[in-house]
């Protein structure tokens, strides 16, 4: 379950919105500029809005009103960019690691490294460093990485973007299973609708910083139509 509440300014947008969702993974769908990665950013607390409240299964992770803003390290949130960031200069294995490493509280779930390797088809890329690897395996290892620090949220930008077909297809389908073997509460950010078809629950459609629309997957899918133009830059 989410629970968010934003309201910030930006030089050409002015963001103000409202959710509550307890869908397993959850889309934030519209165009380039709707304000999506910045919603990912407060989640993160890589961005902290003029005014909000945000919490996650109950436990609250920012609300300005009372003064809590609780610090990005100890939010336990996996962030996979829409350009991976893996560190350049460390092998597939220790980029694994480094999310292992992060898991810092109590009583973590500790997502076991094996099972992490088999479920993104790692095994044969772990002496490899970053330069080495197509733009699909970047992927793969950046959400490895983001899923090995036991988050409570896994936020993924826009992370099928600049993937060709074959590429995009098989990281989908890693994302697919991803989501029936752990179950790990997800926000995905896209403007693809075939992508929010295919791995969310619920679809929160944003327009210029506000909710268009907030519908379960079956009317998203049943409705495409009326949503297919935020697709379009």
């Amino acid at each position: 379950m989410i629970e968010l509440a934003l309201r910030h300014s930006f030089a050409d947008l002015e963001l103000d919105l409202a959710l509550r969702s307890g869908a397993r993974t959850l889309a934030l769908f519209g165009h380039s500029g709707a304000g999506k990665t910045s919603v990912l950013n407060a989640i993160a607390g890589l961005l902290i809005p003029r005014a909000g409240r945000i919490a996650i299964d109950g436990e609250t992770l920012l609300d300005t009103a009372r003064g809590i803003d609780v610090p990005v390290a100890a939010r336990r949130i996996g962030y996979v960019f829409q350009d991976g960031r893996l560190f350049p200069h460390l092998s597939v294995h220790r980029n694994l690691l480094y999310g292992a490493a992060a898991q810092r509280h109590t009583g973590a779930r500790n997502i076991d490294f094996a099972t992490i390797v088999e479920l993104l088809g790692l095994g044969t890329l772990l002496e490899r460093r970053p330069h080495g690897l197509s733009g699909g395996e970047r992927q793969r290892v950046a959400i490895g990485r983001a899923l090995l620090s036991d988050p409570r949220a896994l936020l993924l930008d826009e992370p099928l973007t600049g993937l060709h077909a074959e590429a995009r297809e098989q990281v989908l389908d890693h994302l697919l299973r991803l989501k029936r073997e752990l179950r790990v509460f997800t926000v995905l950010v896209t403007h693809h609708a075939d992508e929010v078809g295919a791995l969310a629950d619920e679809v929160v459609r944003l327009g210029a910083g506000r909710i268009v629309r907030q519908v379960p997957i079956a009317e998203f899918v049943a409705r495409r139509a009326a949503f297919a133009s935020a697709e379009k830059p």
